[in-house]
């Protein structure tokens, strides 16, 4: 069986990657570009809200480079989770970018679009008869959770990836995908084992990061076979090493040896990572395990408020000597200051002493000079939100402490105006598994021959 190989450019496209790297990789003959663009990792807001969390120009910067090579190279180009999150709003947004592109740069293809969201009509059928379930510890999916999600979007798999490949598209943009279903698709198509393509897949999705020095913007190839696949960075200051690839193997992972995904899991625990140079890396022994019924998981999110912030900070030793003591009273001191008829959360996050891990933080002696302070308040509305922020902030920069020495302000503000109206915050609603024994039915698929006359 001929070698397939696949050029990843970037883990997001609009991360952008060097195009040095990219055109070595294009040299190479690859037989798909394949690129994800989404992650729910900056959280529930960018699938809520319907806001992309990539940026526009840089994603069509890197969408220009990849639309060229593919059309050069007559070969497919697949883009998985497109704007962020996966919902039609993102998907439409980098839909209209690919038109851009072709127009500005005379290029054709057809082009296929695939959407991820659902109607909650259909959702709500779908729990009825009982085919949606529980996912590890999130909650039980109710009607209502449903109902109130402003966007659900399900994490497509391979099978509407290979129907848009039958279909003739060359282009295929998805929208919520598992990640590595873009790279992985085209191959299975053609019958590689479906274990190693999605394993390299996982590999290859986060581009140059299972290299060292690793990086998420840098170009990475891989190259399947029948028995086994390699990857090799682009860039010749970096290699793989059996360590790094292996190691991002494990990357978000809750079991070293298993990763689950759309219609099974992977079985990783005879994997053989070989350096097969001292820059590329063998991998081979992955298995996959499929489901009885498939399943494909499901991804909600509704509004939960608004939030105004105010970073401050501080380096008055015996201010930070007590400051969860301050904090503590703070609080009380807000809610007799202001007076609520609304509810209300009001939290703060210390840099300096746990601000990055919490509670959950091992050492709980402040060692730094200095730390900051983000004031977090969240109500039903923007003005209830900046209403707690704004009486907080003032109590706090004028508390007094024991063994205050100065009375001006206690807080160094690096912004004017100091409070920041961040805007609605969003939570995950609903995360879930969906059953169906025809998973590629439930991703509608549009087609156009874009650049050309024909409609």
């Amino acid at each position: 069986m001929k070698e397939f190989r696949v050029l990843s450019p970037t883990g997001i496209v609009g991360y952008g990657f060097p195009e040095e790297s990219f055109l070595r990789g294009v040299a190479q003959n690859p037989d798909l570009i394949a690129c994800d663009a989404g992650s729910t990792d900056p959280g529930p807001y960018y699938l809520g809200s319907g806001i992309p969390f990539t940026n526009a120009t840089a994603v069509k910067r890197d969408m220009a480079i990849m639309l060229r090579a593919a059309c050069q190279l007559n070969i497919p180009l697949v883009i998985g989770s497109a704007g962020g999150s996966g919902a039609d709003v993102h998907l439409a947004r980098e839909v209209d970018i690919v038109r851009q592109i072709a127009r500005e740069e005379g290029l054709s293809f057809k082009l296929a679009v695939i959407s991820a969201e659902f109607d909650k009509d259909v959702l709500v059928e779908q729990l009825k008869a009982g085919n949606i379930e529980k996912l590890g510890p999130a909650p039980v999916v109710t009607e209502e959770d449903i109902r109130v999600s402003t966007h659900i979007v399900a994490q497509m798999g391979i099978e509407p990836i290979m129907k848009a490949l039958d279909d003739g598209a060359q282009v295929i943009i998805c929208g919520r995908c598992y990640d590595p279903a873009a790279f992985a698709a085209p191959a299975i198509r053609l019958g590689y084992d479906k274990a190693l393509s999605l394993h390299m897949g996982k590999i290859l999705e986060c581009a140059a990061i299972c290299a060292t020095p690793g990086s998420g913007s840098d170009c990475i190839m891989g190259y399947l076979n029948e028995d086994h696949f390699c990857v090799e960075p682009l860039a010749p200051e970096r290699k793989c090493t059996p360590t790094s690839v292996s190691a991002h193997t494990l990357y978000e992972k809750s079991n070293p040896y298993i990763l689950p995904g759309p219609g099974g899991h992977l079985d990783l625990s005879d994997c053989v990572f070989t350096a097969e140079s001292d820059r590329r890396v063998r991998v081979s022994g992955s298995k996959f395990v499929p489901e009885a019924v498939p399943s494909v998981k499901l991804e909600g999110c509704r509004q939960a408020g608004c939030r105004t912030i105010s970073i401050c900070g501080n380096r008055d030793p015996i201010f930070i000597g007590q400051v969860d003591n301050i904090l503590e009273n703070l609080k009380k001191r807000t809610a007799e200051n202001l007076s609520a008829d609304f509810d209300y959360e009001l939290d703060f996050i210390v840099y300096g002493k746990n601000g990055v891990m919490g509670a959950l933080e091992p050492s709980g002696q402040i060692t730094s000079h200095e730390i900051g302070i983000v004031i977090d308040a969240v109500a039903d509305t923007q003005e209830h939100a900046s209403a707690v922020c704004s009486v907080a902030r003032s109590t706090l920069l004028h508390y007094g402490y024991p063994g205050r020495i100065a009375t001006a302000g206690n807080l160094a503000f690096p912004f004017s105006p100091s409070d920041i109206k961040v805007g609605p915050i969003y939570v995950f609603s609903v995360y879930a598994l969906l059953r169906s024994q025809d998973p590629a039915s439930l991703f509608a698929r549009t087609y156009e021959l874009v650049g050309r006359d024909t409609p």
